[in-house]
């Protein structure tokens, strides 16, 4: 199938201000007589909540944490990006659209990073109004700085906790609707299934993480707001509760996933320190506005202490090989070049997986009451996890798992192909293509949920009948009793190894075969390998407990037994795709310089893959992409 993300057409410029024109509208009196379920209370989802509430939609919101405020959004620290042009350093809307596009190895539709760009500004607008305390220069204005892939400065902050006080910003929002009636939060209950009435999207089956009671939740429609799928790889740098369940679940009900295999690499986080660990800690991209990246030149400096190293005697490798971006190379492009150095035998720290990024020039030009202020509260948790002083040593970093560019299929309304099923942020596939720039994440987030959806949602809902579907329904009984029959086959089993025992398997595999590096030979070992874990899973896990209690081992059993199935798909996904593209690299197509090599004769398009159910292969559908404002070209950063 030739699938229609139904793009506007037309001058870009104009696109989403004539597309919002032409969608129909709700009233508002009849806005009270819908229901929306958003699940996930992050950025995407909080503001989603929030906004639709503001306009008189009946909402309820899921959250599986005991705060809205918990949400993963708040790991993200660098920055938010906007082109508002402040340091009139010739940044615009067309290249914030530019580089966005550029930087996903042109595997993005290109209306939507259009509409990412245009209502970037107001994002900045709408959270200066609600306080968020972002940085300011010395005179009072709001203050910006640089990121990976970008040669202006157009990312907004807040020390190294903007992610937070974003989402302090939109739980704000959302607290007064909760207030005012408009919005029913429902924490610690999480996803299970989607139901799906006479082809649309209707309504939720979710567990009370408390009680264990299972029960549906119906509606005019549903947005899910739930983030990516890195633990995919068990060790990455997000919140060990992020899971794919929610869009895996939706997926198994006809939803199209997107693009799975594009995952993305962050390349500045604390190395990994031991088999047992649990998950790894993020180091903002900010850092490297101000921290240069090196390894020992020789092989055997590797074990000397970094202020040992004389200049003359390091390899500022993203300088040497990208002197146009330098250290401010973008993520993929620098975390192959991190492992490049390591692979060479020149990497540091325990086992060589570890390159420096150094402070000691800036502290020596700028002071370092400045670094402290730019960026204190990263060093202060790097000191703590590692017990080092990164402002008297260089910093030791590696890359790790960070974020998802796939996720389910959705149109230019974030509709997906089930109809009143919507899609916001990370578990869209939309905007990042094939590697995140970043800072871009929070955008995504904040604009899809403050300023797409209100608008897109009204369009579906102006068509559809409010309380169509009510609690009885045949199709909610039965989705009631699936999720129960996963439980108790969860529970029955009683076997001798833990959860986490299988997850760090299997993640471990998935790392080994389909992380950085993939090739034929690798993705087709773990397309392989993993039927046969997830037999094992079935036979010999051991969930203690039972279902009508707080039971968290059966909470991760449950996502693990679904990163078992969508791992396969995603390998199959980087296996099908000969080229090599942004995060996605496979080893037998790269230039001789090292870099990816794209096909766009061939792999110019969005995949998108339909499950058919088990023991059968899923099918692919194809978006193709246009580049009418964007000319197709090689990527360089050099």
């Amino acid at each position: 199938m030739i699938l229609d993300g139904k793009a506007p057409t037309g001058r870009i410029e104009e696109s989403w201000d004539k597309h919002r024109f032409e969608l129909k509208l709700v009233n508002p009196a009849n806005k009270r007589k819908y229901k929306v379920l958003v699940v996930g209370t992050g950025l995407a989802g909080a503001s989603a909540a929030a906004s639709l509430g503001e306009l008189g939609y009946n909402v309820e919101a899921f959250c599986y944490q005991d705060s809205p405020r918990r949400a993963h959004s708040i790991a993200a620290q660098g920055g938010i990006n906007a082109a508002k042009n402040y340091p009139n350093d010739g940044d615009s809307i067309y290249r914030l659209f530019y580089d966005t596009i550029k930087g996903g190895d042109f595997r993005a539709r290109e209306a939507d990073v259009w509409r990412l760009a245009q209502v970037s500004n107001n994002i900045i607008d709408q959270c200066v109004a609600q306080g968020v305390p972002f940085a300011r220069d010395y005179a009072g204005y709001l203050d910006t700085r640089s990121f990976g892939g970008a040669q202006v400065s157009r990312t907004f902050y807040a020390r190294g906790q903007t992610g937070q006080q974003l989402l302090l910003g939109a739980y704000t929002a959302l607290s007064r609707q909760i207030k005012a009636g408009s919005v029913k939060l429902f924490p610690r209950t999480e996803m299970l299934d989607l139901v799906v009435v006479d082809g649309e999207a209707k309504g939720i089956t979710v567990r009370d993480l408390v009680t264990g009671e299972i029960r549906t939740h119906v509606g005019d429609a549903v947005v899910l707001a739930t983030g990516g799928y890195v633990n995919v790889f068990y060790l990455s740098t997000n919140a060990m509760g992020c899971s794919v369940t929610a869009i895996w679940k939706a997926a198994k009900k006809g939803a199209y996933f997107a693009n799975p295999c594009f995952t993305q690499i962050h390349p500045t986080c604390i190395p990994q320190a031991g088999d047992y660990q649990s998950k790894l800690t993020l180091m903002s991209e900010s850092l490297r506005n101000d921290g240069r990246v090196w390894v020992p030149k020789k092989k055997e400096d590797c074990n000397k202490p970094p202020n040992e190293i004389g200049e003359d005697d390091r390899d500022y490798y993203l300088e040497r090989k990208y002197p146009t971006f330098g250290n401010l190379a973008p993520r993929d492009i620098s975390s192959r070049a991190a492992k490049e150095a390591c692979d060479d035998g020149r990497g540091v720290g325990p086992g060589g997986r570890g390159v420096y990024l150094d402070f000691a020039a800036s502290i020596k030009r700028l002071g370092e009451n400045v670094i402290r202020e730019r960026y204190g509260n990263l060093f202060e948790m790097y000191e703590r996890i590692t017990d080092e002083d990164g402002y008297k040593q260089p910093m030791r970093i590696y890359p790790a798992p960070h974020y998802s560019m796939g996720g389910l299929w959705v149109d230019y309304n974030l509709m997906s192909n089930i109809p009143g099923l919507f899609v916001l942020g990370e578990a869209n596939f939309s905007v990042h293509g094939a590697n995140r720039l970043g800072a871009s994440a929070l955008m995504q987030g904040l604009a899809d949920g403050y300023f797409v959806i209100p608008y897109t949602i009204g369009g579906y809902l102006a068509a559809a009948k409010p309380g169509k579907v009510k609690p009885d329904h045949a199709e909610c009984l039965k989705s009631i009793a699936d999720v129960q029959e996963t439980e108790k086959k969860l529970l029955g089993v009683n076997g001798k190894r833990t959860v986490t025992e299988f997850m760090r398997e299997l993640g471990s595999l998935m790392w080994n075969n389909v992380g950085m590096g993939r090739s034929e030979a690798s993705l087709t070992e773990a397309i392989q390998k993993i039927p046969a874990i997830r037999e094992e899973f079935w036979k010999n896990v051991k969930v203690s407990g039972g279902g009508m209690e707080t039971n968290q081992q059966l909470e991760n059993a449950g996502r693990t037994a679904d990163f078992f199935e969508f791992s396969e798909l995603l390998a199959r996904d980087a296996l099908h795709r000969n080229e090599s593209c942004g995060g996605h690299f496979r080893e037998e197509y790269q230039y001789p310089d090292g870099e990816a090599k794209r096909d766009d004769a061939n792999f110019c398009y969005v995949a998108a893959w339909e499950l058919k159910g088990a023991g059968q292969e899923p099918e692919l559908h194809k978006e193709p992409l246009k580049f009418e404002n964007v000319h197709l070209a090689v990527r360089s950063y050099k």
